[in-house]
């Protein structure tokens, strides 16, 4: 059996190894999960995060759903569509994952003379390939984005689209690694990101291990340093994007695009090709997760807001596509009509 390891995850024979992104920066825990209802469990409780790393997660535990399968040859199809329909639930919006567990369900419906032993090789090793093609993706992307980084830039960033939020490098902070690689000085403005607080606890570590020039700051405070004209560009990454551009991102992407569009600060996207759902027309027809109301009334075991109020927790807002200079991704930067570009994209891959 083969083996893979990357800052996200590790695949080790017969398991999925994912750093518990709940824990960082304060402790580095390991999960380990042996069968697809734990890797399951990972994505939909926010073990594992992010776009690209939920597709990838996505395929291990699809291979973990093939190793589980004791029964009769004849009753393989129908455990290992249960296993990508449970896989498919952990979270809605992130396009990715149901990318990813499509492309492993064409490979299964394509080679139905394999053995069993055969077929988990087989799933594996296309796992690994959609792992480290992810990590190519995103320095693609980097390259692509580092082409609008001028030497000495602010650059805001929101949530994380780091490499903890896809299989290694990240996607926004590709873009930021992808132009300090290439000498230029940047300084970086991670907001907080609430209620999860990503910017604060992974963006900040993150870019601080990377030794990059970064500076946290609160949500709130994103208006006031535009203003003062500490940014120079916003990066960010995406969970879906539709046919003409509307993208789904982080909650507050959107408040950050309005604030860029009044202060005349170019606004963009980074994300691969896999997050372009060309089946979405546009941002009202991709559908927003809303996540638990006690990630607004706690922080961790703490609470901060009366016993009983009411909450409303998207974990998602849409950012309209004439309000996104730019989309980022592995063949280059799309520019408005998103509809045109991103479709000549997808046919130059074809």
């Amino acid at each position: 059996m083969a083996r893979f390891k990357s800052i996200t995850l590790e695949w080790r024979e017969d398991r999925v190894i994912f750093i518990d992104q709940r824990k960082l920066p304060i402790e580095e825990v390991y999960v380990e999960c042996k069968t697809h209802e734990e890797v399951y469990g990972a994505i939909k409780d926010m073990v594992v995060r992010g776009a690209p790393a939920i597709g990838a997660s996505a395929a291990f535990g699809y291979v973990l759903g093939a190793m589980e399968f004791k029964k009769k040859p004849e009753e393989l199809a129908a455990h290992m569509k249960a296993v990508k329909d449970r896989l498919a639930g952990s979270r809605p919006t992130a396009v990715n994952l149901f990318w990813a567990l499509e492309r492993m369900e064409r490979l299964f419906a394509s080679t139905p003379s394999l053995s069993h032993d055969e077929l988990i090789k087989t799933l594996e090793r296309e796992a690994i390939a959609i792992s480290r093609e992810d990590i190519l993706t995103n320095m693609a992307i980097g390259m692509n984005g580092a082409s609008v980084v001028r030497d000495g830039d602010g650059i805001l960033t929101h949530c994380n689209a780091g490499a903890l939020a896809t299989v290694d490098y990240g996607t926004a902070l590709g873009v930021i690694r992808s132009a300090v690689e290439m000498g230029k000085r940047v300084r970086v403005y991670a907001d907080e990101t609430r209620p999860y607080l990503q910017g604060a606890r992974l963006t900040s570590w993150e870019l601080m291990k990377s030794c990059i020039d970064v500076t946290l700051i609160c949500d709130n405070m994103a208006g006031w340093i535009m203003k003062k004209g500490y940014v120079n560009l916003v990066v960010v990454g995406a969970d879906r994007i539709a046919a003409n551009g509307d993208s789904a991102n982080k909650i507050g992407t959107y408040s950050l695009a309005i604030l860029a569009q009044k202060h005349g600060i170019p606004f963009y996207i980074a994300a691969p090709l896999s997050t372009v759902d060309l089946s979405c027309n546009n941002g009202e027809e991709i559908p927003i997760e809303e996540r638990s109301h006690r990630e607004i009334t706690h922080i961790g075991e703490i609470r901060i807001a009366p016993e009983g109020v009411k909450c409303y927790n998207p974990a998602f807002d849409v950012t309209p596509w004439n309000m996104i200079t730019g989309i980022i991704t592995e063949k280059g930067i799309a520019r408005p009509p998103y509809d045109v570009s991103l479709a000549k994209m997808f046919e130059s891959t074809h």
